[in-house]
């Protein structure tokens, strides 16, 4: 089988250079290569420099050791390659590394070994977008401490979000006798930053308990073996009931002495068998998972109990700040689950460990296409905090639509806080730099499974590599990050690449606009999410989320006359979302409660943005349908068909959202269409 052309390979593909002049450039550089070093990751790094070298340039490299003769690449650590200047040395930090070039010849040097292997994947980055390699002088460090990557697999090898196939990591209940596969994927991560993971579910059902039991493991230990080789720290989502479960205590309260026993003689366990576990990932007392609350306890005595446990291994806690009462009664208007997150967390500022990382959703809801950031970034400077996004596509279109999502997270990454003043964006937030954190970073919710192409939509590779590209370095554009990922997985033909490049970048805007109008969510149906149910949330008793009725729209989350949800925000803020003067028109509907007649900035009443936008955003889906057709024959055609089916049903199923959506608020308003076109009576 030829894997390069299913999508397995990813945007490590490696095509061949055809450039004669640049094949002339690059071979003079690796004629011969010294790499310093045997250790597990700089072998990593090896392998992974031959075989992107044997396939871009057809060629294999004399490997020289300490022969005497200088070879045309060096590779190594600084500890190992002496001629790094002092100026170098001080500009690299914990995995960071140099390129340069000089006098004819390559020097790549990391701080660490996993620097090492970074900037192999860099090296050879460089060579796939065809830049020249003459003068070169780079010099890179991570921007985030944390990168890291959340499974949400199950032991039965389901995946709860998983929307290109079953769990790579277990079947059967027990982990998966394929390791090649998980070591593809380690080598996969790794060539985009990543450097932690937490592979099983953040909802730990009965079977993922036992993942911290010696029975299991070994098996966990053999994945950690892989991912250590591509400098990938293994976490694990903990059960907070596990001394119950499986210590057959009567109380899992994190305050009682045998409780805090029984989690010490666990950690001390898992570290046994993993001498690198880099700590729990934990969700608690939000949509029935057990917590600290059971016992009258809050979260930071929940969550310090297990960092105590941890600490003196130096493993870590990630504490989830998805927190909301499911059952609360949603007719109250003034009941708001976007507040439950900093009403959980802000009062507890200081009182956690310094190993304790919260980890907080992007938004305060739940991942929707539009939603504000959530107030809680910079709102705990005693705190360590983390970002979570989504790039599985729970609420943008489960990988069966386009929708590229790098745009959206620039957004988050830059957005201003002001918690500390002017210019304190997410960005710095959570990598540290804004506040004295001990460890920060960003994570998100993976979106591969066994898919033959690892994500089921073949594009939907590019929100795993912006994702990647984005935690190393906030700063890259997301013209940058597409035209890499575009290149690398596509080949130098301008077209392809320009075509692909402009329907991704559309794509997130697409999509917003045939399904979730002006901020609202949520139009989705129960349970699986996925297709219009304007009606669809599963937790409102009341029937909606949106509170539309015959007169108007949207949620009031005002202090004036609202929930009170604009005073989480920094006072900058606050006043940009509490008026409707100011109030930006794509989240106008998450914060106020507006007539269908309310004219937006546009001059565009709210009814008809609602009927205009999601006649175009079907329109342009099947624009995007068309842009793909064009590429017949410039793309393999294994890979255009992947592509095509799954663009023929975004045409098809915007559609529906157009005719669905439109039908409802004609119904619900009364007021027609002014370009008078067709509302299907659904």
């Amino acid at each position: 089988m030829n894997r390069g052309e299913t999508g397995y390979e990813t945007w490590l593909r490696y095509e061949e250079i055809t450039d004669s002049a640049l094949h002339t450039q690059y071979r003079a550089y690796f004629q011969t290569i010294e790499i310093k070093g045997n250790s597990p990751i700089i072998e990593s790094a090896k392998e992974e420099l031959m075989q992107g070298l044997r396939s871009l340039l057809g060629v294999t490299p004399k490997c020289l050791s300490a022969t005497g003769e200088q070879a045309s690449c060096l590779i190594g650590t600084i500890a190992d390659v002496a001629e790094v200047s002092q100026a170098i040395k001080e500009r690299l930090r914990e995995e960071g590394y140099a390129i340069y070039s000089e006098k004819g010849r390559l020097v790549l040097v990391g701080k660490t070994e996993t620097g090492v292997l970074y900037g192999t994947f860099h090296l050879l980055r460089l060579l796939q977008m065809r830049d020249h390699l003459h003068d070169l002088r780079i010099v890179e460090n991570p921007r985030n401490q944390l990168r890291m990557i959340n499974e949400w697999d199950n032991m039965d090898g389901s995946i709860e979000r998983g929307y290109a196939g079953g769990s790579i990591f277990f079947e059967h209940n027990k982990v998966t006798n394929n390791l090649q596969r998980i070591k593809d994927y380690a080598r996969i991560l790794s060539s985009i930053g990543i450097n932690a993971i937490a592979f099983n579910n953040v909802n730990v059902h009965e079977e993922e308990t036992k993942l911290i039991t010696r029975k299991f493991l070994p098996d966990v230990a053999k994945v950690a073996n892989i991912f250590r080789q591509y400098g990938i720290k293994t976490f694990l989502s903990i059960n907070y009931a596990s001394p119950i479960q499986l210590g057959k205590l009567e109380t899992a309260d994190p305050l009682d002495e045998k409780v805090r026993a029984w989690w010490k003689e666990t950690v001390a366990d898992i570290y046994r068998y993993i001498p690198d576990f880099g700590g729990f990932l934990v969700k608690a007392d939000s949509e029935h998972r057990p917590g600290p609350f059971t016992y009258g306890r809050n979260h930071a005595e929940g969550a310090n109990m297990l960092a105590e446990a941890l600490a003196p291994f130096g493993g870590i806690v990630l504490w989830r700040c998805f927190v909301y009462n499911c059952l609360q009664d949603w007719r109250d208007r003034k009941t708001d689950r976007a507040r439950a997150a900093y009403d959980h967390f802000k009062p507890l500022d200081g009182l956690f460990h310094d190993n304790v990382v919260l980890q907080i959703k992007n938004g305060p809801m739940d991942f929707q296409v539009r939603e504000p950031v959530s107030p809680l970034f910079g709102a705990m400077p005693k705190t360590n905090q983390m970002l979570e996004f989504q790039i599985t596509q729970e609420y943008t279109g489960q990988q069966k639509h386009l929708c590229y999502l790098v745009p959206q997270w620039k957004e988050i990454l830059d957005f201003d806080t002001f918690a500390n003043g002017k210019e304190s964006p997410v960005k710095s937030i959570v990598d540290g730099s804004q506040y004295d954190y001990k460890v920060s970073g960003i994570t998100a919710v993976s979106n591969v499974g066994n898919d033959e192409n690892w994500t089921g939509h073949l594009l939907a590779q590019a929100n795993l590599y912006g994702y990647g590209r984005l935690t190393w370095n906030p700063n890259l554009s997301t013209e940058e990050v597409t035209t890499e990922w575009t290149r690398a997985t596509f080949g130098d033909n301008e077209e392809v690449i320009q075509t692909i490049h402009e329907m991704l970048l559309q794509s997130w805007l697409i999509y917003e606009s045939y399904t979730a109008p002006l901020g609202v969510g949520w139009m989705v149906e129960p349970g699986h999410h996925y297709g219009p149910n304007v009606d669809g949330y599963e937790y409102s008793v009341w029937g909606t989320y949106h509170y539309a009725d015959c007169h108007g729209i949207g949620v009031d989350r005002t202090v004036a006359t609202g929930t009170g949800y604009t005073a989480q925000y920094f006072a900058e803020n606050y006043e940009l979302y509490e008026h409707l003067e100011t109030c930006p028109d794509s989240l106008l509907l998450f914060f106020h409660h507006v007539p269908y007649t309310h004219k937006l900035k546009s001059g565009v009443t709210v009814i008809q943005h609602i009927y205009d936008t999601h006649f175009s955003g079907a329109e342009q889906a099947e624009q995007l349908l068309e842009s793909w057709r064009s590429l017949e024959g410039k793309v393999d055609s294994e890979r255009f068909q992947q592509v095509l089916e799954r663009l023929e049903h975004q045409a098809e199923h915007a559609k529906e959202w157009r005719d669905v959506i439109n039908t409802y608020f004609y119904r619900k308003s009364g007021i027609p269409d002014e370009k008078k076109r067709t509302i299907y009576p659904i």
